[in-house]
């Protein structure tokens, strides 16, 4: 470190006390009664401002730099703006003794002999705190919180924003030694806030703001009169009655002398944000000094050793960046590093590490040995064993215990030393001198070697890593390089001011000079690129670089070099200098370039490191072929330039070696097809089409498909042009192509029907699949397409293609819900179980969907599936047993249908007497298992609110108790306990116009009946109506054996005579009465208005007949035409009802022919059930109430409802066989 003198000036008066703008451009000084405004950068007094009575003893300006404040002897502090004009003044008791601005909220400070004050602008007045002892100076802390006091009795008061003391610090001098000035250190980095505290015991010490001591007092030897950091913290400035200002680190350790003054120093402040140091006299001098830190520093290949803060150690290595800090804390004089070792050179010492390992990357030093003593040298060198002082034409070489060893004395002052390697011990030093002389110095010997002699003063040295050659900077910024065992010189270049030599190669050195960068190979030209500082090493492509006081690794690239050695094709050097350093680019182009001069080893470790695979192959595929014998360069230099994208040089070699196809496979494989045409001239039509193919391939893959067309049909490549033209939908090539194609290319023709199936030209389709015969394909598209006629037709012409179109057919309706159709197209395709399994998934469907009508429905047509199949003998038995259990479920569900309405929506949609009965009709019903999706909860619950209404009490008492066993839905709960509660206050009986009555032994039945729905006396199963569902006036009878169905028909339409009849029936029907069919219908339940009587009519009960309400065709109807009387007694099949009495097995009526032929046919109903089902025959006993069956499911209704449900559907209710349909 040195100290510049920048300017000086003198004051008549003493200078007490000065202060920097905060920008640094002005300087105000306490001189006198005055103050001195001077312009720092040269010196100049721009205004002495007047203001005080007496001396002025303290000056501070603001953080903010608009003010700044004086203090004087005359007890008054005036504050001044940055325009140099007072604008306020106020005082105090005694002089004023130092003032300070807060650094964040600007309040004033001002301190005197016996008290302090607070003022910002913000207060009217000032605040004052009395102090027990003269206050000889003040800081304030950073953050602007506390404010330190330094007093006269040696004590340091900490007090906060309000003057309140928070920490007392007692010095153990006391009042010998007062405080003359603290301050604290301004650096941000700092953890804690520390004080820097310089008394008149002549000591300097540091405390946090605790009023704890950091350290020990460090002893001054002079009375210290002024105390001041650096911006950052990082150094203090002290002057005082030693008559100079001192620098020293922050810990407080003196690094030497800024500037020797005449008288004491009362005042030295650094220009903020600078290196710049003010000092003020007792005299009167003022001195502007700039503060110079030299560059202490050493290297030694990829480590660099440098001075930071004057007294501590940065080891920084280059490559990977890493740092470590050895603090010294003394001033750093010189610094050696040599590969383990490294030597500080302290004022009083020198102190030599080791790493603590022999890893490359260790960074952890430790000291090896300490030489105490003093040394003046002007460089430093350490090797393993010794250090080498430099003192201007002398060299001592002294071991690591400082014994001094042996010396060298040159003719001249040494100007440049540098260890070169060697054994521990004997290593050698490389010295030029300021008369051109270059010696080589071993430290085992006293001689040393002249390498040569040159006319000009030596500055930098380095040489070669093989020790042949030396490169030299002189005095001009020569860069001369010499040949060290012939003494010659090589080249030299000018503009250079330190060279280095590459560590990795032997040709290759760089030189810095003029802000250039210069790397030279060999005794190629010189390239060049910017760079600012200094070269001082050179390793593979890294460029260690001093640029002020830092040290960078640069990447430099070695491009230019390389290429220098590929022009004269020397591939191996030019393989050698990539590897220090170059760009992919660069490494492509050396494997390109040594790919052409077929210098295969180079070429592949060049496209191994670019790792470019498909060269990689190229190469091994050459080295190959030379394995197996062959020589011929020209063609291995033609597959390269064909790789290369030469093709036409490709082709030549080709050609020139014999191989043509090899030229004719490369054109055609680029698509280059002209090319390849011009290449082949006139020759074989072979390898035309082939060509032409393959330019079709081509024009396909470019996405010119017409094109690839017309090439592919020219080549006669029908399949692949009717791909394209499939794919882009172009009907009218594919019709072109189809049409002129013979018939016996059927995968071609083929091809073209698949794509006008999928084009949606079904016409074209069946035209091609025609021209080829392929009619089972005729009929999938005819089916595939839905054209259903023409398959029909063609199904007429060919029986064995009926399946193929009746099967999709019916799955065809069966999906449009036309299921009537679907199963006819099942028959006729003879697959009844697929229509057995449709429904049976529909109807499963329903019941989960609680579409109980529709499940009725379904169960109906599947029942009536199950006996269509029933007529083949083997399976029979299974097929009806199925018949009766779907025709069971589908009565079940038709009730139930009723009873889900009336609980789940609002609204009622049948009388009461209709709910009463169908859910004691399902409740005798549902004996065994109940059927899924149907509820014995709503069931009960149904029955009990009915029962209730309608008087049956003790019946809907049963229901009531039967619910509380079962789970019950939330909804019901309130509704069923309140039920369960109020029936009991309703009399233990039903009403008797509720009781069931038997028409065959006219028993009056219980409404809960445990045999189910037949008579509790003669076992006869009930008949009731499908829609009221009321036991119908109707008896079973059976025929005796041996009288067939058509002789039983032909026997009841003899209708003999009956004499007590007066009056007639009259027959309704359209066509036959007995003319019922079957038809696939659901029936929907209704209800039959003004019948409360559960069907128990007798004649002459004043019931009139004689209504004409339309019917459906084939319906058998029973009607009165007149009020007729009872039938008479001699009517054989009333005598036929007659039963053994109290028999527990149900006896039928069987009927003979006599019977038979006594009937009426207006009297009998008859179910035509197809084969194998035997027909039923029913004989109504009432035949005043009037009775419909439906031809095709056989349901009965009471003729009024029918024909009212009839209106209402246009169907049937059950099986929905519609009005309109003539056939059964």
């Amino acid at each position: 470190m040195r100290a510049v003198l920048t300017w000086r000036d003198k004051a008549e008066q003493c200078i007490y006390d000065l202060a920097f703008k905060p920008d640094g451009t002005q300087l105000i000084l306490a001189a006198g009664n005055r103050l001195l405004v001077y312009d720092t950068s040269d010196g100049t007094l721009l205004q002495p401002l007047k203001g005080h009575k007496d001396t002025v003893y303290c000056v501070a300006y603001a953080k903010d730099g608009k003010r700044f404040a004086s203090g004087s002897a005359d007890k008054s502090v005036i504050i001044w703006t940055s325009k140099l004009e007072g604008i306020l003044k106020y005082t105090h008791n005694d002089s004023i003794q130092c003032v300070s601005y807060n650094p964040v909220t600007h309040q004033l400070a001002s301190c005197s002999s016996s008290d302090f004050g607070l003022w910002s602008p913000e207060q009217k007045s000032v605040s004052k705190h009395k102090s027990s002892s003269k206050i000889t100076c003040c800081s304030w802390t950073n953050d602007g919180q506390y404010l330190a006091l330094g007093m006269f009795n040696g004590i340091i008061s900490i007090r906060n924003k309000n003057g309140e003391e928070k920490v007392k610090i007692e010095r153990p001098g006391g009042s010998l030694s007062p405080i003359w000035s603290i301050c604290w250190n301004p650096s941000r980095e700092e953890h804690n806030d520390i004080l820097a505290v310089a008394d008149w015991g002549q000591k300097l010490s540091f405390y946090q703001l605790s009023g704890k001591q950091i350290g020990k007092d460090r002893s001054l030897n002079f009375d210290p009169c002024c105390l001041s950091y650096f911006t950052k913290g990082e150094y203090i400035l002290l002057g005082g009655s030693d008559k100079q200002v001192s620098l020293f680190t922050k810990d407080g350790v003196r690094l030497g002398t800024v500037g020797e003054q005449n008288s004491w120093v009362w005042t030295c402040k650094v220009k903020p944000d600078s290196n710049y140091v003010v000092v003020g006299c007792q005299d009167g001098t003022i001195s502007f000094y700039q503060l110079i830190f030299s560059t202490v520093h050493g290297l030694y290949k990829d480590r660099y050793a440098y001075r930071d803060s004057m007294t501590d150690v940065i080891v920084q290595h280059l490559i990977t960046e890493q740092k470590v800090r050895i603090k010294c804390k003394e001033l750093v004089k010189k610094i050696a590093i040599y590969k383990n070792r490294l030597a500080i050179q302290l004022p009083e010492k020198i102190l030599i590490y080791e790493l603590y390992s022999d890893d490359s990357s260790d960074m952890h030093y430790r000291v090896k040995e300490k030489i105490v003593k003093k040394f003046e040298c002007n460089l430093l060198v350490v090797c393993a064993d010794h250090i080498i002082l430099c003192q201007e034409k002398r060299l001592q070489c002294l071991s690591f215990s400082g014994v001094k060893e042996r010396e060298w004395q040159m003719e001249s002052l040494i100007r440049y030393i540098k260890v070169i390697g060697g054994p521990p011990g004997r290593e050698g030093l490389l010295v030029g001198l300021k008369n051109g002389q270059i010696l080589k110095i071993f430290v085992d010997n006293l001689f040393a070697i002249v390498l040569l002699k040159q006319a000009t003063a030596v500055r930098c040295l380095d040489m070669s890593a093989s020790r042949n050659k030396l490169a030299v900077v002189d005095e001009n910024d020569t860069c001369l390089v010499y040949d060290i065992h012939t003494k010659e010189l090589l080249f030299q270049e000018p503009n250079a001011n330190s060279v280095a030599w590459n560590t990795q190669c032997e040709d290759m050195l760089c030189f810095s000079g003029g802000g250039y960068l210069n790397i030279k190979a060999s005794t190629f030209p010189v390239h060049q690129q910017k760079l600012q500082g200094f070269v001082v090493g050179y390793n593979g492509s890294k460029i260690f670089c001093l640029h002020v006081f830092s040290m960078s690794a640069v990447e430099v690239p070695q491009s230019a070099p390389m290429y220098q050695y590929l022009d004269r094709k020397m591939f191996k050097e030019a393989y050698q200098i990539a590897c220090l350093g170059v760009t992919d680019t660069d490494w492509r182009e050396l494997a390109m370039e040594a790919l052409e001069g077929l210098e295969f080893e180079t070429a592949k470790k060049a496209f191994t490191r670019v790792q470019d695979l498909r060269y990689l192959e190229l190469i091994n595929s050459i080295e190959e072929r030379k394995k197996r014998g062959e020589t011929n360069n020209d063609l291995f230099l033609a597959d390269v330039f064909s790789y290369q994208g030469k093709f036409h040089e490709a082709a030549k070699l080709y050609k020139r070696s014999g191989h043509e196809n090899l030229a004719l496979d490369m054109y055609t494989d680029l698509r280059m097809f002209e090319y390849a045409k011009d290449f082949l001239g006139s020759g074989d039509p072979k390898e035309t089409k082939m060509l032409i193919t393959k330019q079709a391939d081509w024009a396909r893959n470019i996405n010119e498909p017409k094109a690839a067309v017309e090439m592919y049909i020219s080549a006669g490549e029908h399949v692949k042009a009717i791909e394209i033209s499939g794919d882009h939908g172009w009907i009218d090539m594919l019709i072109d192509i189809a049409r002129k194609l013979d018939k016996a290319e059927r995968e071609p023709l083929l091809m073209c029907a698949y794509y006008f199936k999928k084009l949606d030209n079904p016409g074209y389709a069946a035209e091609t699949y025609l021209k080829i015969g392929d009619l089972k394909s005729l009929v999938q598209l005819h089916v595939e397409t839905q054209r259903w006629d023409e398959a029909f037709a063609l199904g007429e012409k060919h029986p064995e293609f009926k399946d193929d179109i009746y099967v999709p057919y019916a799955q065809w309706l069966a999906e449009n819900d036309r299921f009537e159709e679907a199963q006819k197209a099942f028959h006729k395709a003879g697959r009844q179980r697929e229509a057995v399994r449709v429904l049976e998934q529909l109807t499963h469907n329903a019941v989960v969907e609680s579409r109980f009508n529709d499940a009725a429905y379904y169960y109906w047509m599947l029942s009536m599936q199950c006996l269509d199949i029933a007529q083949d003998p083997a399976q029979k038995d299974a097929m009806l047993d199925k018949f009766r259990h779907f025709q069971h479920l589908a009565e079940l569900y038709h009730g139930y249908h009723a009873i889900q309405r009336y609980t789940e929506e609002p609204f009622s949609f049948h009388l009461p007497e209709t709910l009463f009965n169908i859910s004691r009709f399902l409740l005798h019903s549902l004996t065994k298992d109940t059927p899924l999706g149907i509820s014995k909860v709503n069931t009960l619950f149904t029955l009990a609110k009915q029962s209730k209404a309608l008087g049956a009490y003790k019946l809907a008492r049963h229901a009531y108790d039967k619910l509380q066993g079962l789970q019950i839905p939330a909804r019901f709960q309130k509704s069923i306990e309140l039920g369960s509660l109020t029936i009991r206050s309703k009399p233990f009986h039903d009403s008797e116009e509720l009781v069931p009555l038997c028409y065959r032994c006219s028993t009056n039945n219980p409404l809960l009946n445990n045999l189910g729905n037949v008579c509790v006396n003669c076992r006869q199963p009930f008949v009731f109506s499908a829609s009221s569902y009321e036991v119908l006036h109707l008896v079973e009878f059976y025929l005796e054996e041996g009288i067939s169905d058509e002789e039983a028909v032909s026997l009841i339409d003899l209708e003999a005579p009956r004499h007590k009849r007066e009056n007639k029936w009259q027959e309704i029907t359209s066509n036959s009465i007995l003319d019922a069919g079957l038809k696939a219908c659901v029936c929907q339940p209704s209800t039959r208005p003004g019948c409360k009587t559960g069907g128990r009519r007798a004649l002459g009960d004043g019931w009139s007949s004689g209504v004409k309400d339309m019917t459906l065709p084939d319906s058998q109807t029973l009607r009165l035409d007149e009020t007729m009387d009872s039938m008479g007694d001699d009517d054989p099949f009333t005598a036929k009802l007659s039963f053994e009495q109290g028999g527990s097995e149900f006896v039928p009526v069987v009927v003979s022919r006599s019977v038979l032929r006594s009937m009426s046919r207006r009297d009998v109903l008859i179910k035509r059930w197809p084969p194998p089902l035997q027909w039923q025959y029913f004989r109504s006993l009432l035949p005043d109430a009037s009775i419909t069956m439906c031809p095709s499911c056989f349901q009965m209704f009471h003729s009024e409802d029918y024909e009212l449900l009839v209106l209402q559907h246009t169907c049937c209710p059950y099986c929905r066989r519609r009005i309109d349909d003539p056939s059964p």
